[in-house]
């Protein structure tokens, strides 16, 4: 999420003053502002704002993501017109109630997988190649990391914690990895702490603070090193973010823990907790007897274990951070750094402000200013931002923000590197710097945990090596599929571009920034459309390999915004090359986007889904809760209004039958209501089809092409399935990770439903399970006469099938071989192949056969 510039209308790349308008904390914040506005949840959107502000900044940050659409109806108008028009009622629902929520359905879909059924399998990616860093070469990444404990009796030993991930443990530093939270209550992790008195217990507290923190659901304990985990308390953590987690060095009883809601200590190994300040706390530390917190209102010291706190004088501060971290020199006590971002306010092209950082020093007693990184990037410092000393050098700082940058003291002075590499030769790392960590007994080994996953250096930060092979972390957003092959997907991540998948477990990155929808031509599938943020669309021809895209964004009018973050598009679920975008208006295209056509939103309104089930009709979703269609004849015709399925809640998701004028199905992520509706009458009449469901936002929807009856949806956590169009329902999640789950796709000819998920890659389950034996059959029968060669063919058979074919004669004759055949194959068209069976009788008579197949394998 780097605050980068982006095309333009006509594909021409914008400068960062000529983005939409962002709230305070730039992308990040933008991103989890419309995931829970789509959700409704306006009382847990305020908290947030307020949790990654100064109190002077505040009601400022509250007033303008009201101003850009959230929060309700922006009072004025905005040039880029990024009101979002949610409409929904508005939640007052705390995020205890909502981690609660999430972590009931959790619950009820915990436990080991079972062996009755189809079971979900993990298709990676493994690690993804040629990866988005930004330095003279590409590493291999994964996801999101937010927490790193390196086991201080084995160095070699790490756990990383992956955002919405879950806890991952490897025994060879980094170079293989295997999960270790799949089904705990909730997947995020925003702190993770081995004991160093015992480096067989380990701490997780769940809670992402810098994203995640409205899920977490207390704290887990581990007494195999982080093999295996177990809720050691919830109260009084549901849906508390944890931004830190440390154990007392000395007796493993105290532990320290530093939360979205403040400070707290337990003196019994984190079964029971007590709130010692109830102010935001980023960072605890200890060390030399003491303790420091880095706290909203400023850095605290306890000398008496926690249970009192007084203030650290630091020159020249603000009252209130955004943001705030402290460290201890582990080789000098009496050395400690705070790494502050806050006011005053540093006005940005195109509205906005960032904070100002800060950077102070202790030592001999005293906590001195000085100058922070040159060009350090502090305006998503409530996202990315952490400190820490070199284990044996109490004047080498690194300070984690968007880059990462090292700090050496010597006698002229100060001097700084940026240890990302971002646009310079050698290694280069993901930006986006959430957490570091230090191999004990080998202190130039380092570990950098950020948006693209773990990296390590062996020299202070100067080369890296990637840690993510076997790291399945990737956060995807949506997924496509080419329908003639049952192993080739591409798929869009959250700051990690778009990543293609050709049946291996490591993907390939064939396109940077972040990866948005994704369309496959169903007839051309060498043809391939995406979108990157805001609506920027590239086109390949080459079936999206890398540096094969091009740009071909439609021309918007002056003044008209682009939408939502992520805007949907969508390609013909049939034939044809009619493509479209969902912005502030839809841009309709006949030519996979050659030309466009624009049709404006009868009332206005923000396109939030999109279907496309025939390439002559449109269907599209508002974020106000309308549904309109267009149809093709010699034009395209005005958008007009459907029936709403569920007014003033957003639609998540929509599927159509060809001509949409029988069967559609929408879906919504809002709160307190249907999510789940479906029509028979092209949208005249709906049904809501929510009971059965658990009472979580639907984010998908997928139909079996052979039974339009059976359907999958999915929702934040957990997929499911109805036999009777949504009469009843079924949990369809065996082996499936308790992960966010944002898309869902359908592959008709291998009967393979996959799901993108957010922080556990991409998973896949044959909807009737794998085949255990051939399907077998007679296809034709037919006679030749004596000599006679003759062909026979079969067809519209799916190219993903694996076929053989047998002619055996039915007329009885012993002594010699009576025919021969052979088999050709004709690829029809990019989705179906046709068999051609020439026939030859061997023999003077008259021979019938049967012509026999045996399917193998429909995958």
């Amino acid at each position: 999420m780097r605050g980068t510039g982006d095309e333009g209308a006509n594909g021409v790349v914008l400068d960062v003053e000529d983005l939409p308008p962002r709230p305070f904390g730039g992308k990040p914040m933008l991103r989890l502002l419309e995931l829970l506005e789509s959700q409704a949840l306006t009382s847990v959107q305020e908290k947030l704002i307020r949790d990654a502000t100064s109190t002077e900044a505040e009601s400022a940050a509250v007033d303008r993501a009201r101003d850009l659409g959230f929060l309700g109806a922006a009072p004025d108008a905005i040039d880029y017109g990024t009101t979002h028009d949610y409409a929904a009622t508005p939640s007052s629902a705390a995020p205890e109630s909502v981690a609660s929520t999430y972590a009931a359905v959790a619950t009820d879909l915990a436990g080991p997988p079972t062996a009755v059924g189809p079971q979900w399998r993990s298709i990676g990616p493994w690690t993804v190649t040629n990866g988005q860093t930004y330095g003279s070469s590409r590493v291999n990444v994964s996801g999101r990391i937010s927490a790193l404990a390196v086991d201080p009796s084995s160095p070699a030993h790490v756990l990383a914690g992956a955002a919405n991930g879950g806890v991952w443990e490897s025994g060879d530093r980094g170079a293989s990895w295997r999960p270790c939270t799949d089904y705990q209550a909730t997947l995020t992790v925003g702190a993770l702490a081995f004991d160093p008195s015992t480096p067989s217990i380990a701490y997780c507290g769940t809670g992402e603070g810098d994203w995640w923190s409205f899920l977490g659901n207390g704290v887990l304990r581990s007494t195999n090193g982080g093999s295996s985990w177990t809720a050691v308390c919830t109260t009084p953590f549901v849906g508390q973010g944890f931004y830190s987690l440390i154990v007392d060095p000395t007796t493993g009883q105290g532990l320290y823990a530093g939360t979205t809601e403040g400070l707290y200590v337990s003196a019994d190994s984190g079964t029971t907790w007590t709130q010692r300040r109830s102010s935001q706390t980023w960072t605890v530390a200890t060390g030399g007897g003491q303790l420091l917190a880095a706290c909203r209102d400023g850095v605290f010291q306890s000398t008496d274990s926690g249970t009192t706190w007084t203030t650290v004088a630091l020159a020249g501060a603000p009252a209130s951070f955004d943001r705030l971290a402290v460290a201890i020199a582990p080789s000098n006590t009496a050395v400690a750094y705070a790494w502050g971002a806050g006011p005053p306010y540093i006005p940005q092209p195109g509205g906005g402000q960032i904070p100002t950082a800060y950077l102070w020093r202790r030592a001999g007693g005293n906590w001195t200013a000085i100058g922070t990184p040159p060009g350090v990037a502090t305006g998503q410092a409530w996202y990315d931002w952490y400190v820490a000393v070199a284990p044996d050098r109490d004047t080498q700082v690194y300070c984690g923000a968007i880059e990462l940058h090292r700090g050496d003291l010597a006698v002229g002075g100060w001097t700084w590197r940026v240890l990302t590499n971002k646009g310079t030769t050698g290694d280069s790392i993901h930006p986006d710097q959430h957490t570091i960590g230090f191999e004990p007994g080998t202190p130039d080994t380092v570990y950098a945990g950020n948006d693209g996953g773990l990296f390590r250096s062996p020299d202070r930060g100067i080369t890296w090596r990637s840690c993510n092979n076997g790291l399945v972390v990737s956060e995807f957003e949506y997924l496509a599929h080419d329908w003639g092959s049952a192993r080739w997907l591409i798929g869009g991540t959250q700051d990690n571009g778009t990543n293609r998948w050709t049946g291996s477990s490591t993907w390939e990155h064939v396109e940077d920034a972040d990866g948005g929808d994704v369309v496959v031509n169903r007839q051309t599938p060498g043809t391939v459309v995406l979108s990157r943020q805001w609506g920027g669309l590239r086109r390949s021809l080459s079936r999206g390999s890398f540096n094969t895209w091009s740009w071909i964004n439609p021309a918007r009018p002056a003044g008209e915004g682009v939408g939502l973050f992520y805007p949907p598009i969508e390609g013909s679920a049939t034939t044809g090359d009619t493509i479209a975008i969902g912005m502030q208006a839809l841009y309709v295209s006949r030519d996979s986007g050659g030309g466009w056509t624009r049709l404006g939103f009868p009332g206005g309104g923000v396109a939030s889904a999109m279907y496309i089930p025939d390439p002559d009709t449109v269907v599209v979703g508002l974020t106000n809760g309308g549904v309109l269609r267009t149809t093709f004849s010699t034009a395209w015709s005005p958008l007009a209004a459907i029936a709403t399925p569920r007014p003033s809640a957003a639609v998540s998701d929509l599927y159509a039958e060809p001509g949409a004028t029988g069967r559609l199905i929408a879906t919504s992520r809002a709160a307190g209501g249907g999510r789940v509706f479906v029509s028979d009458d092209g949208g005249t009449n709906w049904t809501d089809r929510t009971a059965g469901l658990p009472p979580l936002p639907v984010n998908a929807v997928a139909v079996d092409t052979r039974n339009h009856n059976r359907i999958w949806v999915a929702a934040d956590l957990g997929v499911y399935e109805s036999r009777d169009a949504g009469t009843t329902w079924s949990t369809f999640s065996n082996s499936l990770p308790n992960a966010f789950i944002g898309d869902l796709i359908y592959h008709p000819h291998s009967r393979v439903l996959r799901a993108g998920t957010r922080n556990r890659g991409v998973w896949e389950i044959p909807v009737d399970g794998w085949m255990t034996q051939p399907v077998c059959g007679t296809q034709w029968t037919g006679t030749l006469q004596a000599n006679e060669t003759r062909r026979w063919f079969t067809f519209r058979w799916p190219a993903t099938w694996h076929v053989l074919w047998t002619v055996m004669p039915t007329t009885v004759a012993l002594g010699a071989p009576q025919i021969t055949w052979q088999t050709q194959v004709e690829r029809a068209d990019a989705e179906f192949a046709t068999y051609w069976i020439t026939v030859r009788n061997l023999t003077s008579s008259p021979v019938s056969f049967e012509g026999r197949y045996a399917i193998l394998s429909r995958y």
